[in-house]
């Protein structure tokens, strides 16, 4: 069971890993069947590509902690920002801003069992992730929730400088349960969580988090 986690792939990565596979796979040949030293350690370099694309690509299956009423988090990665902010869906809201590095999982899990009402695919710029002005110039696919309390939330796909694809699995009424799968961005990223002033949130700036394990907070509905 642990080796099947351990090689479980993203259905999304499976043509670049193909591609990339048939490009050493074609290196490995050529520096076979010919005395160039410079195909060899081409050769040698792809292999290390296919195997770091692999890695990119994981896909961990995770079990769900926290409880049912618990806001799990989305993604991997650490929080870089927590800011007041005005939603035009959501209104006066709480910004929760995660980093994905090129080393962190770049799967997304839905945060809590619901519903989709509607998403919103932008295209944009490529800034660094770690940027705040990514959040409004990059390219992003925004996702609104909302949760069979009739709490409305919404979740961003951010795509960074190195990121260049962004794969989306919600469509509109959606029904969704916590820990499913939301999507996935290639190569290095930003994800943001997007809340109304009624949630108590449990997680700090600076603090890494694991999608579907770390509690993000809760929703108070007594506010």
């Amino acid at each position: 069971m642990a080796m099947k986690k351990i090689i479980n792939i993203a259905p999304e990565g499976y043509r670049i890993i193909l591609y990339t596979l048939a490009i050493w796979f074609s290196t490995y040949i050529f520096s076979v069947l010919s005395n160039y030293s410079w195909l060899e350690l081409l050769s040698i370099y792809m292999f290390y590509l296919l195997l770091m694309v692999c890695y990119f690509f994981r896909d961990p299956i995770r079990s769900i902690s926290g409880g049912d009423s618990s806001f799990l988090s989305p993604a991997d990665g650490r929080i870089i920002s927590i800011e007041d902010y005005n939603d035009i869906h959501i209104g006066k809201s709480t910004k929760i801003a995660i980093f994905l590095s090129v080393l962190n999982v770049h799967r997304q899990w839905t945060p809590l069992s619901g519903k989709v009402i509607n998403t919103l695919y932008n295209p944009g710029k490529f800034f660094g992730a770690f940027k705040n002005k990514a959040s409004d110039k990059n390219e992003q696919t925004s996702i609104l929730f909302q949760d069979y309390k009739k709490n409305t939330f919404k979740i961003k796909q951010i795509a960074g400088f190195v990121a260049r694809r962004i794969v989306n699995h919600m469509n509109e009424d959606l029904k969704v349960n916590q820990g499913d799968k939301l999507g996935f961005i290639k190569f290095g990223s930003r994800v943001e969580i997007i809340v109304p002033k009624n949630f108590d949130i449990k997680v700090k700036k600076g603090m890494k988090v694991k999608g579907c394990r770390t509690v993000i907070g809760n929703f108070n509905n007594e506010v």
